[in-house]
This record gives C-alpha cells, structure tokens and sequence, in this order.
C-alpha cells in the first residue's frame, strides 16, 4: 500500500468523534492539525455518522476546541439522510423519526411530517396498529431509548413504512470507553420488525464523501479521509476512491490495526493527529 496520497491534497474530510475528540475531550493534536491544513490552503471538511446534533451545533462544539467551522462544512448523517430522501425517495413525506430530538427537528425543518416516536408512544404503546400510515421510519442514535420507542417504529414498518438508518456504527467512543451506536439500536428494531434490511445512509456508504467532493469541486485522488472506525470511515473511503488514513485515537488500537485487511485495509496508519501533521508537512511541501 502506498503510504502518501496519489496526488497533492486539496480537501481532508475528517470523522469527527475518535479522531477530533472523544465525548468532551479535545484529542490532542487535532487543532493544530486543522490550522496546519487552513495555513496551507487545503479545505477540511467533517463528516460524521453521529446524528444527535445539528450541524449549526457540531460547529458550535468544535469552536469550543479551538476549530473554526461553519455549518456548510459539515455533513451528518442525517443531512446526508434528508439529501437521500430528496434524491431517491421524494414520494417519502410522512416519517418517524425514531433518534434524538435532533433528528426530528432537521427533518420537520427540511420540511417532512414528523412525528417522534416517543410521542407515539405515550402513554404506554401495547402494539395496536398506529392508526397512521408512515413512509418511512428514520432511525438514529437516541441515548434516550427505550422499549416503546423500539415498538412504535418496528410497528410502522411492518405496517409498510421504508426502513432508513442514518448509520450502523455499532458503538462509538467517548472519553471514558466505548457506548452503543446507532446500530445497536437499529439491529433491535429490524429484529422486532421482522428482520427487514434497513438502508444505510451514513458510513461505510459513501453517501456523505460523495456529496462533499461534489460540494469542494475536488477530484477523489485530491482528497484524504482521516478515520478512526474502520468498518465505517475507512471502508467508505476506499469505496469511494479517497487516501484513506486510520487515526489510532477511537475505535481500533495498533493491534486492530495490524490485522486488517481488505477494504477495512487504510493506506496509512498514525498514532494521533500529530504523527498526521507531520506527515501532511512532507506531502504539502
């Protein structure tokens, strides 16, 4: 594997939880590595399968860790959701939105009929039919989960609504370990719904890479991904013909990483992002 990109970058399209910070630590070394790529003219981008904030809030937060960013430079899974449905899905009005409240607020102001699942499930759902028919349930990751919010939605799909998962990271880290993902949640709903496939709209598709190369006016040999999960981040890098650079900060140790292979293969491995910034020095010069 080569272990440069093929070209000079132009865009670095970086996760965000495991490689930028893990739950409200800052990771070491991520702010200088962004100022490193601003000062030299590269564009970085986030792309994150994390669907319980707002992108005006992920900017927000990581102000707070001293990287200026806007809105506009950060896909979620659930904007990279609301721009599948506009795109394959258009007949998709009415949904559940079965994830944080963060989930439903983007999807009623991108202008679907939305109703939580939590609220169609008070007071005490027991099973009977909704009485509604839905399009499409939309499922994120939601720390407020519980066994009627799971009924509710798997409800709506046997009752013939699309089954959409904004992604299937089963776990992800925070600073004292490792929580349940979006698709710990979303294994239980397909199980209660009958073991429907879900479409996967977030990380390992490439979705959100696309749609930000799209955005930049940059060719994939330009860009570099840096990921820390390689059964999401990397493999949708290499899906989609991006550098593609595990970060040793989240999901995989060195040992994971010294046991991969094929898709879930990165073209470089590094420490952390200050290993990442040296090499950016050699690859800008």
């Amino acid at each position: 594997m080569p272990e440069r990109p093929p070209r000079v970058p132009r865009l670095v399209i970086m996760d965000l939880d495991g490689v930028v910070y893990r739950g409200a630590e800052a990771i070491p070394g991520a702010a200088q590595l962004v100022a490193t790529l601003r000062a030299a003219g590269v564009l970085v981008r986030y792309a994150t399968n994390n669907s319980m904030a707002s992108r005006e809030a992920y900017a927000e937060r990581l102000g707070g860790h001293g990287i200026a960013a806007l809105a506009g430079e950060i896909v979620t899974s659930t904007s990279a959701t609301i721009s599948y449905l506009r795109r394959h899905l258009p007949e998709v009005r009415r949904v559940v939105g079965a994830g944080a409240p963060a989930l439903s607020s983007e999807l009623r102001a991108a202008g679907f009929d939305e109703t939580s699942a939590g609220e169609l499930a008070r007071p005490g759902y027991q099973g009977e039919p909704l009485g509604t028919r839905f399009d499409a349930v939309i499922v994120g990751l939601d720390q407020a989960y519980d066994y009627g919010k799971v009924a509710v939605a798997a409800t709506a799909i046997r009752e013939g609504a699309r089954f959409v998962a904004t992604n299937a990271d089963l776990r992800y880290p925070t600073a004292s370990g490792f929580l349940p993902g979006a698709g710990s949640l979303v294994a239980a709903i397909q199980a209660a719904a009958g073991d429907l496939e879900p479409i996967v709209i977030g990380k390992p598709g490439t979705a959100m890479f696309i749609e930000i190369l799209a955005d930049a006016g940059v060719g994939a040999d330009e860009a570099v991904v840096v990921g820390d999960n390689p059964d999401a981040d990397i493999v949708a890098a290499r899906r989609a013909g991006i550098f593609a650079v595990l970060v040793l900060t989240g999901v995989a140790d060195a040992a994971t990483a010294g046991r991969l292979s094929g898709e879930r293969r990165p073209d470089l491995v590094v420490a952390d992002p200050r290993e990442l910034r040296d090499r950016f020095g050699e690859w800008l010069s």
